[in-house]
């Protein structure tokens, strides 16, 4: 994590307002019980009065933030206020009941993590520096703990000491893996957002084609008879009239988008054909077909091992996940991609190597997760945010696959394993 990114203000970033009015209510029915059963049932003395009003003046807020706060999710800033406000409510009400020394001191923290877990970096620091101030001012200015004086014992300083350390630490524990634990989801959550995206776009890509084919389908009659009407109005009017010319213009036309209509009707039967049934060999073959158009590497596909020739069904995920790997291969190779095809009765393999530089020792272990980046400066130029191979492993895994990530022994390049069970992917 950049130190530059902690202090960016998130606008996406929101509350939702029932879970902090929730929160609110669970913290002041908890206050009140703890008061009420402090001064009535144990009869420990302390300022009563005091502690009503600040409980109080917590209800009212929360019933302003409940009816008069119309929006169903609270933007950073506004969620940020009524945190804060809670943070100095509690810290008021530990100051009369006996500051650092009071239990329920730990909950001070409390303001923080939510701003951890659902807020941005920038408001869940500033907390924490608040909160940091309301401890050290609560070690040195505080009411007596109810009932401590009258049973002659106080807090020696060093417990007092240790008990702000180590509330500290415990603050700084669950922010950062908040911090952390939030980043992750937002991370996962944009990626798999996108990850639906392409598939919709497959489908869409897919359900065009079809309106495409049956659109040329039904355009072919009327234009064949304007094509037929077209001549007979030629053959009527004569070579030397004024309007063959134009009969002419209208007959070449006409045949022209019968011509584009069939490519479309073409193109539409080979689309059909890619997402029906098919041999694995004859997939990927397609793949690196499309591949070879657009670059000079050179792809082989060794299927000396694939004994097991099953049908399987075409989808879009397997389609693009293989895609994804293969291409990757070609961006990163210098010269040579090889593919190996491997299959028994139990399991299907694709192997895919490259002779570039290889998965950097940086990044090996988290190959597959969403934004990571290298600083390995062999791939700096060519290697992205991680997104790519992260649709690509998670649209795989939907199938069926698993997948390994290698650099081969000699270090010599990058190897990926795709692996299924033949029964998951037989028709």
């Amino acid at each position: 994590m950049k130190f530059s990114n902690l202090f960016k203000i998130e606008k996406s970033l929101q509350l939702d307002k029932r879970t902090l009015v929730t929160l609110r209510w669970i913290a002041i029915i908890g206050q009140l019980i703890a008061v009420n059963l402090v001064y009535f049932f144990l009869k420990l003395d302390f300022p009563i009065i005091e502690s009503y009003v600040i409980i109080l003046i917590g209800v009212i807020t929360n019933i302003y933030l409940q009816f008069r706060i119309k929006e169903i999710q609270i933007k950073d800033f506004i969620a940020f206020k009524f945190l804060m406000y809670d943070l100095f409510q509690l810290s008021i009400l530990l100051y009369y009941t006996g500051g650092i020394s009071n239990p329920f001191t730990i909950l001070l923290i409390i303001p923080a993590i939510v701003s951890s877990t659902l807020l941005s970096n920038m408001i869940t620091i500033f907390l924490s520096i608040l909160t940091l101030v309301c401890l050290f001012l609560l070690t040195i200015f505080h009411y007596p703990l109810p009932g401590i004086h009258e049973h002659n014992f106080t807090f020696p300083a060093y417990y007092l000491v240790g008990y702000f350390i180590s509330i500290i630490i415990g603050l700084i524990f669950l922010s950062y893996f908040g911090i952390r634990f939030s980043g992750e989801s937002k991370k996962r959550s944009d990626a798999v957002t996108k990850l639906e995206q392409i598939i919709a776009k497959e489908y869409e890509l897919e359900s065009l084609g079809g309106q495409a084919a049956a659109a040329a389908h039904s355009l072919g009659t009327p234009l064949a008879t304007i094509s037929v009407v077209a001549g007979e109005l030629k053959k009527e009017i004569g070579e030397n009239s004024n309007y063959t010319k134009d009969l002419d213009l209208l007959i070449s036309q006409t045949k022209r988008c019968s011509e584009i209509l069939k490519q479309i009707s073409q193109k539409k039967i080979v689309e059909d054909k890619f997402f029906s049934s098919t041999k694995f060999e004859d997939l990927l073959n397609e793949i690196i077909e499309n591949f070879e158009e657009s670059s000079k590497k050179k792809i082989d596909l060794i299927t000396d091992d694939d004994k097991n020739k099953i049908d399987l069904k075409r989808n879009a995920e397997t389609i693009y996940g293989l895609r994804n790997f293969i291409g990757n291969a070609v961006k990163f190779a210098k010269n040579n991609i090889n593919i190996y095809l491997k299959s028994n009765f139990n399991n299907i393999e694709v192997i895919i190597e490259d002779d570039g530089p290889g998965f950097p020792e940086d990044i090996l272990p988290l190959v597959g997760e969403p934004y990571i980046t290298s600083k390995s400066i062999d791939v700096k130029n060519f290697a992205g945010l991680g997104l790519g191979t992260f649709l690509g492993k998670t649209l795989l895994e939907r199938s069926g696959a698993k997948l390994k990530f290698y650099n081969k022994n000699d270090n010599s390049g990058a190897e990926v394993s795709i692996s299924w069970r033949t029964e998951d992917l037989r028709i």
